[in-house]
Parts: structure tokens; sequence; C-alpha cells
């Protein structure tokens, strides 16, 4: 039997128990359990299975938080949780289905707000449990309060404020949620300062959506992007595809650049995605990702 099986299965022996303190024992050792056990999903060479399995998992994960509602491990593994399906396996066929099917399109894209908006809140939970008062600082003055955060908040800070700029994204007629977004920025921008090579530079794939999403007038900036980009392969060493597939969407596509389009994503196709068993996952969406997009080449780019 798997050695990590073993804990989960002592913690819900101990669940038999009435006594408090032996409930709460075995409450915070299996959510230790499923919060480390996020790189059993991240290693995977099946995406289908992923998605059936994750449900599961992310609701067993909410059911532990309403006993333990200040467990760090399990409000991470919430926040990254949900943001990822909804990413990975609601949005993402929102948009593969849009032009076959605009209802259905809508439906999933309502749906992955809703797990973003419920990523968020987990994640403002999880960095509320080392650093009491940030939620309502934030909106005063962001950055005096995440110059509170350390780089133990990085991994927090990152996925909170890539749920909240994934509600903003797919919400622009949401004018509330729209005026976040010097929030979001101020959060990443923290996490990017406390340790820019986190998860192998990820945090500059956001970057390079950020910018390269925005005209000039709006603050954005393609030379920027392409900066993220660098940094971002730099840290990846030839193991993501990520921000291949980021740039070439948000940067080539802006600057009509078919050649450079093709070619990013081609190498991101390129990508071995056994050589970072870790990033295997990660790696299958994005090629999936890159496949459609050179399928829509001539759609996205007319010259």
């Amino acid at each position: 039997m798997n050695r990590q099986v073993l804990p989960v299965l002592g913690a819900l022996a101990f669940l038999a128990f009435p006594g408090c303190s032996i409930k709460k024992l075995a409450i915070n050792s299996l959510g230790n359990a499923l919060a480390s056990g996020g790189s059993t999903y991240a290693e995977d060479d099946d995406p289908d299975l992923v998605r059936e399995a994750v449900p599961f998992g992310l609701k067993t994960i909410e059911g532990l938080l309403a006993e333990s509602p200040r467990h760090r491990g399990l409000l991470l593994a919430a926040v990254s949780g949900f943001t990822q399906y909804g990413y990975a396996f609601i949005q993402q066929e929102a948009d593969f289905v849009e032009s076959q099917d605009l209802r259905a399109a809508t439906a999933l894209r309502d749906r992955s707000r809703k797990h973003y908006k419920r990523a968020v809140e987990y994640g403002l939970r999880g960095l509320e449990v080392e650093v009491p008062g940030l939620r309502v600082r934030l909106r005063a003055d962001p950055e005096a309060a995440l110059a509170r955060t350390t780089k133990r908040q990085v991994p927090l800070l990152y996925w909170t404020g890539l749920a909240w700029a994934a509600a903003i994204a797919i919400s622009k007629e949401d004018a509330e949620l729209t005026a976040d977004q010097y929030v979001v920025e101020a959060i990443m921008r923290r996490a990017l300062a406390l340790d820019e090579g986190y998860e192998h530079g990820a945090i500059h794939d956001f970057f390079i959506a950020f910018e390269g999403g925005r005209p000039a007038s709006a603050g954005g900036s393609l030379n920027r992007a392409a900066g993220h980009l660098e940094r971002a392969l730099h840290f990846a060493r030839g193991r993501r595809a990520a921000p291949l597939v980021t740039y070439a969407e948000m940067v080539s596509v802006s600057r009509q650049d078919r050649q450079e389009f093709a070619k990013l994503l081609e190498q991101a196709l390129a990508v071995d995605v056994d050589q970072a068993k870790e990033l295997r996952l990660s790696n299958l969406v994005y090629q999936k990702r890159a496949r459609w997009l050179l399928q829509r080449t001539d759609e996205l780019i007319l010259e």
C-alpha cells in the first residue's frame, strides 16, 4: 500500500472516537495528508481522470475546513484547487465549445467564475491566519497591507491573486469586481518581489497576460510582457509550456505576428511532459490549448 495512504486511514479511524481533542487531531492529520497530496494530481498523465477525481477532493477539503477553518494547508489546497479546476476543466472547455454552442460556453464561464470567487475567499482566509486584518487593509492601502507578508505567504498570495484576476477577466460587466484590479496587481507584485522563481517562474506568466492583455492606454506594455516571458523561460528551463502559450495568445496575437505565434506554440508542444513529473498535468493542459490555438491561426491572425 502507498505509504501516503496510511496517515489518511489512521486519521479516518480516529474520527470514530467522540472526544473533541481526538477528533480535532484526526481532522488536522487528515487535512495535512490531503493538503500535501497535490503532487498526485500534478504528476498524472490523464487530465480526464483528474477532472473526474478533483471535485470529490475539493468537497472533502471543504468538509474538513468546516471543522478546522484555520487550517493553513487546507486553505491553500482549496484556493489552488478551485482555481486550477476552474480554469483547466471549466473555463478552458468554455473556450473550446464557444464557436459551436455559445449558451453552453456562457454557462461554463458562469460556473468557473463561481469557482474563482470561492477560491479567493479561501485564499484571503488563509492569508489572514498569519496576517490578521489583511482583508480589510487590502482595499485601503494594498502595498502597506502586503508589506507584512513574507516568503512563507507566497503560495497563498499567488493563488489568491490568480483566482481574483481570473474572476475579473471573465466578469468585465461587473464594475465592483473589476474595480479590484489594483488590489490583484499589488498582490501579484508582492509575490513576485518575495519569490520571483516560485513554481518555476509561474508568477511571470501572470504578468505576461497582465501586461500583454491591456492596451498601452490602460497601462499595458508588450515590451514588459516580453521581459516577463524571458524571466519565465529562465526559471522554467524548458520544462513548462504555459509561458509560451500565454505569450503567443496574449502578445503575438496582439502584434498579429503569425510567425512568432506559430513558433512559440510549436515550442510549447515540444516540451517533454515526462521531463518534470510535477509539471506533467499542467503541461498537458497547456499543450491542449496550444493545439487549439494553432487550429485557429487564420481566425486570430489576419495578416
